[in-house]
């Protein structure tokens, strides 16, 4: 369930020096007197696509996922956010309303300020307003590569990116709890889920992989990448 919750000050957190380092102290200060932290339950809806973009948002702790339904209901997982992201600079300036659903993946812990404030910073410091298009850039860019990864690639080449993005790019080692089901992979990577479940089994019979429930233990990193890498 969200919950409101206050961990610290921005002026002693330690995401500052990424996200803020650009602002002055008194600009800290009204970030820090405006803003709100919310510790969300797994599987829990920030934002509901429709909703309308008032906020923005950082992720602090945990996963996230950006979800878009299309006319015909199907769903797609359009990426997924980590601890340090901005979420939601796919909307923030665009469009009024958000284009996709925001969920948990996990237990998470997001701050929230008023986005008006924050176009208000933008204007008064240069600095600042630089650094935020740079990252909002960075974002952009990671969601092009990610699409352009998965799209490129033959199912098993998909898969393979998908459990090695796990291992690097999130945990940072080779045994993990996945945190997506079979389905939300599916819908990550625009396969069926039986296709996800059928090459998962061939990865386990190869012995690149070891898996346990949603435990997953990468034993052959070198070939999982070839077959990334080959499609």
């Amino acid at each position: 369930m969200k919950e409101e919750i206050r961990q610290t000050s921005c002026e002693n957190c330690v995401y500052r020096s990424w996200a803020f380092e650009k602002l002055t102290n008194e600009q800290l200060k009204e970030i820090d007197n405006s803003r709100k932290e919310y510790f969300y339950g797994k599987g829990e809806v920030v934002y509901r696509e429709g909703d309308k973009v008032e906020k923005f948002l950082y992720l602090q702790k945990g996963l996230v996922k950006l979800l878009k339904t299309e006319k015909n209901e199907k769903e797609h997982i359009i990426s997924i956010a980590k601890p340090l992201d901005f979420i939601g600079l796919l909307s923030i300036f665009s469009t009024q309303q958000y284009i996709y659903t925001i969920t948990t993946v996990e237990d998470s812990i997001i701050c929230e300020v008023d986005l008006s404030l924050i176009k208000k910073l933008i204007k008064e410091n240069g600095d600042f307003a630089l650094d935020f298009i740079e990252k909002m850039s960075k974002v952009f860019d990671d969601v092009i590569h990610t699409r352009l990864s998965i799209s490129t690639k033959q199912l098993r080449g998909r898969i393979a990116y998908i459990l090695l993005f796990f291992a690097e790019h999130i945990y940072g080692h080779n045994e993990y709890e996945l945190p997506v089901s079979r389905k939300e992979i599916a819908q990550l990577i625009d396969m069926s889920t039986e296709n996800v479940i059928r090459i998962l089994s061939e990865f386990r019979k190869d012995n690149i992989i070891t898996i346990e429930g949603k435990n997953i233990t990468i034993h052959d990193t070198e070939r999982l990448r070839r077959i990334y890498e080959l499609g």
